[in-house]
């Protein structure tokens, strides 16, 4: 549901941006707008501050990016060409976490940087001869988690009621994989227990350790977000359209009915379809699988409305969200969604045999799961 929503949260094309990226007269200032700002001849960047509209155009100038790139976009830049007609941008500022954050297209071409000393981190520039888009390389992981916290309780010091790995494999690929949150296994905090309870003794890195060392797979970090949270961001970008495939009574939300059929689910009905697993044959494995499902069908909607939303996504969730990711790895990871293909994008859960652990009802970890993490390894699922 994290990652859900962090896509929906930009899916609006029509979502004001954040201070930073109105229109209006140029300045020198590093945060103020520029409506069309240029420091090359030729080179037009609208929305963006004029540090950033000055970066941009050195950019498309051929001009030095060493000092103002990360190492990954300065080596993919080494290749550019500089262009040969006028360009016309547009930008889009945010911010992650309190760090100013901006996407930049200009046809086909997608800049992505990180401020407030602003500095290119990744993007895709065909009309610059780039072969090969820069966002951070690959495979790469992230932990999306759902928390189970209620009102006045800690987000980041309850049960991780979701979780989700997301993959992408550097090369158009990628999966969502889901694992069964009663999954029995070592903590990192020490001793055994329930995978969802590692949060509640030592936060998301916590979470994210024990699922570094259960699944073997390289986490990055994590993004978490509450019920309350997640509803409020699919009610403001206007629904997750999915297809449902069978029709599920929520018993836990007034036996709410969600129809079989092609519908756009409101945060409520997306939250409840995400949630129940009491009346599903496969219980909680089952409940993972339909986690997924929304996944993907809101990550379908942030790719129809393109890389331009990112920074107004980001912004969304920074309010209602917590993260260890830095700028620029989450703007590289969500830009990286975008380059997926439909058809190259794999889903699975990570299952087990019922068992007991004293009076608990666990699940134990089996050649299943241990089969799905290595398959994982290469960021994708088949």
């Amino acid at each position: 549901m994290t990652v859900s929503a962090l896509a929906l949260a930009g899916c609006s094309s029509g979502a004001p941006s954040s201070p930073g990226a109105s229109s209006g007269p140029a300045s020198s200032s590093e945060g103020s707008p520029s409506g069309s700002g240029s420091a090359t001849s030729g080179v037009h960047v609208s929305g963006a501050p004029a540090p950033l509209a000055a970066l941009v155009s050195t950019l498309y100038a051929g001009g030095d990016l060493t000092h103002t790139s990360s190492p990954t976009a300065a080596k993919a830049l080494t290749t550019r060409k500089a262009a040969t007609g006028s360009v016309d941008a547009t930008a889009k500022v945010g911010s992650w976490m309190g760090t100013p954050v901006a996407v930049v297209t200009a046809g086909d071409d997608v800049t992505l940087a990180v401020g407030p000393t602003w500095k290119v981190v990744g993007g895709w520039w065909p009309s610059l001869g780039v072969p090969t888009p820069s966002l951070g390389g690959g495979p790469r992981w992230v932990l999306a988690i759902g928390s189970d916290a209620r009102k006045g309780q800690p987000l980041e010091r309850t049960r991780a009621d979701v979780l989700q790995v997301i993959g992408v494999d550097g090369k158009g690929g990628g999966a969502v994989m889901g694992m069964a949150r009663d999954l029995w296994v070592p903590l990192s905090t020490g001793g055994k227990g329930k995978i969802n309870s590692a949060m509640v003794f030592g936060g998301p890195r916590a979470q994210v350790s024990t699922v570094r060392s259960v699944t073997g797979l390289p986490v990055e970090g994590y993004v978490v977000l509450g019920f309350s949270g997640f509803k409020k961001i699919v009610d403001a970008e206007g629904g997750v359209p999915i297809v449902i495939p069978k029709t599920v009574v929520a018993s836990h939300a007034k036996n709410l009915v969600i129809q079989a059929g092609a519908q756009t689910l409101s945060g409520a009905e997306a939250l409840a379809y995400a949630r129940e697993r009491k009346t599903l044959p496969d219980g909680d494995f089952g409940r993972s699988r339909h986690q997924g499902e929304v996944i993907l069908a809101a990550a379908i909607k942030a790719k129809l409305a393109g890389p331009i939303a990112i920074p107004s996504a980001l912004t969304s969730f920074s309010k209602v969200g917590k993260s260890n990711l830095s700028a620029e790895q989450i703007l590289t990871f969500t830009a990286g969604l975008h380059q997926l293909s439909p058809l190259k994008v794999g889903r699975g859960v990570a299952q087990g045999a019922f068992g007991w652990a004293g009076q608990q009802s666990i699940v134990v970890l089996g050649n299943q799961a241990r089969s799905l993490f290595a398959e994982f390894r290469d960021g994708n699922l088949s």
